[in-house]
């Protein structure tokens, strides 16, 4: 074999490999019901005894009600993770359900473990992601009862309802625990703060804005 083909083939392997490690590992069993209980700690939670398992341990009660968005962002997220229906584990599936008041928003953030496909089931929301550095491109789109979109897997994107009566949507995640980065939580909102300079030049704005953007977090 040639040292060409060689080359290509160990390339191969460690790109095959790497697209493996990049995802949620396959089950090795019919299911594996998280064990809270269990001090292992691992990539995700082990298995409890199967003896143990009922249907419960697959079951969520509550994503038909509707959410309080009498709140600054006029939005509700309801977010069951594995936390809630422990089956979950090792499956890499999740989902969440959404409310919003007229022009309520889901402000931008991202899935650091999850790409994501939304779904309308009632209203006019506008939803959008934004690619990596250094394109930055927006890609958006208005949404109406019945359309899909979906998220690629980590970028920032955000949803808002654009239609005057309240909207509703419901998506999937390919994550058991997809996680979530409030953009303007993290960069304002650190704990400790991050230093008020950095800020300030990242965002090539005074000081006194930075202040100002952090100062509810520090009450």
């Amino acid at each position: 074999m040639g040292s060409s083909m060689i080359l290509i083939l160990t390339l191969t392997i460690i790109t095959c490999t790497n697209l493996v490690l990049a995802h949620e590992p396959s089950p090795l069993q019919d299911f594996c019901v998280a064990d809270f209980k269990s001090r292992v700690r691992v990539n995700g939670f082990t298995c409890l005894d199967s003896k143990q398992v009922t249907a419960d341990h697959f079951h969520f009660r509550g994503l038909h009600i509707p959410g309080n968005t009498s709140n600054p962002l006029g939005s509700f997220v309801n977010r069951p993770t594995v936390l809630e229906i422990p089956g979950l584990n090792t499956l890499g599936i999740s989902t969440v359900r959404v409310d919003y008041a007229p022009r309520g928003v889901v402000p931008p953030h991202r899935h650091p473990r999850a790409a994501e496909v939304l779904t309308v089931l009632e209203g006019t929301v506008l939803v959008g992601f934004v690619t990596s550095d250094p394109e930055n491109k927006l890609f958006s789109k208005v949404l109406r009862r019945g359309d899909v979109f979906a998220f690629p897997f980590g970028l920032i994107h955000f949803q808002q309802n654009v239609g005057e009566n309240d909207a509703v949507t419901i998506a999937f995640l390919s994550s058991q625990n997809p996680g979530v980065i409030a953009i303007a939580n993290a960069v304002f909102g650190s704990n400790p703060p991050i230093n008020a300079d950095v800020l300030a030049k990242a965002f090539q704005v005074e000081h006194d804005l930075v202040n100002k953007l952090q100062a509810p977090y520090k009450l």
